[in-house]
Parts: C-alpha cells; sequence; structure tokens
C-alpha cells in the first residue's frame, strides 16, 4: 500500500507540473519561442542583422545538442525598421499571437519603450534589450533585464576624465532628438556640472536625418574642441565627415551605440581618431585568440560574412537566456525565470565583456564601460573598464555554454 501510494503522488507531482508548463505561453514540452525585434530595413539594419544573426547562431548550436530540458529553441523575429511604432504592431503579434515566452535583445531604445507595455501586460519579460537606456532597468519591474552600462553613465564618467586629459575647454554636444540621443546628451551635461563646466553649445537633429551641415556650421562657429555624439552610425559618419570637409577637426567621443567596425567601414580615413565608450570588443580576427577564431568561423559558414560587435551582443544574449533555462529545470514558467535570473552571476571567458550580477532590487548587470579609438582604420581600446563606484565581486559563474574552440591534440 504505501509502495502504491508513493507512486500516486509522483505521477501527480509529475501531472502537476506538465500542467504548469502547459499553462506557460511560450513554452511547451519540446519548445521555447524566443521572439526579438529588431532593424532589418531601416537605419540601423547593419545593427539588426548582425544581432539577428549571434542569437541564431547560439540557438541552433543548442538545438543541435538537443536543447536545454527537452527543449529546442524556436526564435521568431519581426522588423520594425527602427520604428516605435512598428514596434508596438511587431510587439503586439510577437506576444498575442506568436505568444512567446521572452522578448530578448531588442534593438533601440525608442523602440523598447514603446513595446514593454505590450509585454508587461501579458507578463513577458524583457531581457536584455538592445539599448543602454536607463530606462531598461529603471524603474524596478520584475519584467526587466538589462547587461549594458547605461549611455547617460558611460559619458557621465569617460566625459571629465577626457577633458581633464586632453586639457580642453569648450565642450559641445549633438544629438538625436529622442529619448536615445537626450541620454548621451544628459550624460554630457551631468558629467561637466561634476568639474565645474557646462557645454558650449548643443545642437540636434530629427530621427533618420542625413545633412548635418547647419549642425557641425553651429558647433564650428562656437570654437567647440571637443563633440560628444549623441548618434549611430550614418549620423556619425555624416557629422564627422561633414566636419573634417570644413576644417572643423575637435576630438569627437560617441557613446557603446557608435562603436562598430560599420563606421570606419563607411567613412573612411575620415573617421579616424574618433572616441567611443565601450562593453563588448569588436572581434578582429587578425589577433583574436583561438577561441575566438573557432566562433567566427562557424558564424561565417553560417552566414558568408565575418561577425561584428553586434553578432557577439545576439549571441551572449541567447547565451545567457539558456544558461538561465537551464538552471531553472525542467518546469519553466516566467516566474521561476524571474527567480533564477535574479540570483545569476556570469563571466565571459569568450569574448571579455565585464563580469555581471543580477537580485531582485538590481536589474542591471554591470555599470562599467571604456573607451575605444579608432586608429589606422580599427577600433583600439585605450582604457581599462571605468566606473565611479566599486564593481560588483564576481562571483564564480556557471561553466559557460559559448562555444570553445576544440583543443589541440
Amino acid at each position: 500500500m504505501k509502495l502504491k501510494t508513493t507512486v500516486t503522488l509522483a505521477a501527480l507531482a509529475l501531472a502537476a507540473t506538465a500542467a504548469m508548463a502547459a499553462d506557460q505561453q511560450g513554452v511547451t514540452k519540446t519548445e521555447i519561442l524566443v521572439g526579438s525585434i529588431q532593424d532589418l530595413s531601416g537605419p540601423l539594419a547593419g545593427y539588426g542583422k548582425q544581432l539577428r544573426n549571434g542569437m541564431q547562431l547560439r540557438a541552433e548550436e543548442l538545438n543541435e545538442q538537443g536543447g536545454v530540458h527537452g527543449r529546442k529553441i524556436r526564435l521568431v523575429i519581426e522588423d520594425d525598421g527602427y520604428d516605435p511604432k512598428k514596434s508596438v504592431l511587431a510587439a503586439q503579434k510577437l506576444v498575442n499571437q506568436d505568444k512567446i515566452f521572452i522578448m530578448a535583445g531588442h534593438l533601440g531604445t525608442a523602440q523598447n519603450l514603446a513595446a514593454m507595455p505590450v509585454q508587461f501586460e501579458k507578463n513577458v519579460v524583457n531581457l536584455f534589450p538592445l539599448t543602454a537606456a536607463r530606462e531598461m532597468y529603471e524603474p524596478l519591474h520584475r519584467l526587466k533585464y538589462s547587461f549594458a552600462a547605461p549611455y547617460y553613465d558611460q559619458i557621465r564618467i569617460s566625459l571629465p576624465k577626457m577633458v581633464k586629459d586632453k586639457s580642453v575647454k569648450k565642450i559641445c554636444s549633438i544629438y538625436q532628438d529622442d529619448d536615445f540621443g537626450l541620454e548621451v546628451h544628459r550624460g554630457a551635461e551631468a558629467g561637466l556640472k561634476t568639474i565645474g563646466m557646462e557645454l558650449a553649445e548643443k545642437t540636434s537633429f530629427k530621427r533618420g536625418a542625413t545633412d548635418f551641415s547647419s549642425q557641425v556650421a553651429k558647433m564650428k562657429a562656437a570654437g567647440c574642441e571637443l563633440v560628444v555624439l549623441g548618434t549611430i552610425i550614418r549620423e556619425t559618419i555624416g557629422t564627422i565627415g561633414e566636419s573634417r570637409k570644413t576644417g572643423f577637426n575637435p576630438i569627437f567621443l560617441g557613446s557603446s551605440a557608435a562603436y562598430t567596425d560599420l563606421i570606419h567601414k563607411l567613412g573612411g580615413k575620415a573617421m579616424d581618431g574618433m572616441y567611443a565608450t565601450m562593453t563588448v570588443a569588436n572581434p578582429y580576427l587578425d589577433d583574436a585568440s583561438p577561441a575566438i577564431r573557432f566562433w567566427a568561423a562557424k558564424y561565417k559558414t553560417k552566414f558568408n560574412e565575418d561577425p561584428a560587435v553586434f553578432s557577439v551582443y545576439g549571441y551572449l544574449v541567447m547565451d545567457t537566456f539558456i544558461s538561465v533555462v537551464e538552471k531553472v529545470g525542467p518546469n519553466l514558467t516566467t516566474d521561476n525565470f524571474v527567480k533564477t535570473m535574479d540570483t545569476m552571476s556570469f563571466t565571459d571567458p569568450l569574448f571579455g565583456s565585464a563580469p555581471s550580477n543580477y537580485t531582485p532590487t538590481k536589474r542591471l548587470g554591470s555599470e562599467v564601460s571604456r573607451l575605444s579609438q579608432i586608429q589606422d582604420g580599427k577600433w583600439k581600446v585605450v582604457s581599462d573598464y571605468i566606473s565611479d563606484a566599486p564593481a560588483a565581486p564576481a562571483a564564480k559563474a556557471p561553466a559557460t555554454t559559448a562555444t570553445k574552440a576544440p583543443a589541440k591534440k
């Protein structure tokens, strides 16, 4: 009788677990549905395609190995063209029609702000958006997780040091007139305030602008010696290119949004000398480690192009998700994912990004960034990680699930 009772209780427990999983949107016995919104057709399509490729590569690696706890990942990606209105429509489709379990790696500040209310209404986590805006983790919300040092803090912390190191007096700002650009601009204002300075000039442009002649003329007339760039790809190239043509050659400092090999590939020699804050180094293969070369070879075989920094971001976003799901166990629900994520610490032995950790009250993984400069057509790291607060001690992380090079025989 006792054995029969034990077997019955075990069967009931398994049935209860199965029922809970069946009630969880985006999770079946064999599949986890992960959604992502990227710009695949607009001004940041270069970033969006790299992100998509990085996420796909990691998901397919997992699936080839049989998945996690018997479940494979199905990645569903929507294109919003970097338009917040389209982001809302994309989120509605992914959440209400496709019924995703989680939103991961959504690109863009205004785009995430537009989509998150749709997700949160249906209890869908926003995991590691590809934007370093503070709104990605503030105010505290149980469904928000961010990994990138905020644009605001990147500039607020790095600018005063650069002003002192370069002995410049007139600092100016050009920024995209939206949530992203304002974060960079406000970081510049806050950073200068700590050293008793103010911006000598500020100028903005609308998202999608292609002509920056009036903005450059304004900064040149003000005698700007250092210009903070609240710009992304073509705006960065346009601003610096126009400046060089007019003989205006200040120091240019951008955020991690402008840290991409596309700047020097598309902008050419004129981009040399530009600085940007960054959190993960672009994977140049001429001086890469064997492990990165192995990873890059897999990437190129699949996508017929070399990986770039946003490929790395996409890969790490998916790798982190897999690590958490693995630790959650078979009973994958949003509540269990959140509870587990709030205990996690991560290190990145493959690409060298800073250690990060999360708690129920800490939803930004790491606040540190470092400076890089374009030298001879290539980004070169020129500083250690910079922070105005001690970095959290790195806990011993679980074994990374990232690709490793095979051992030499």
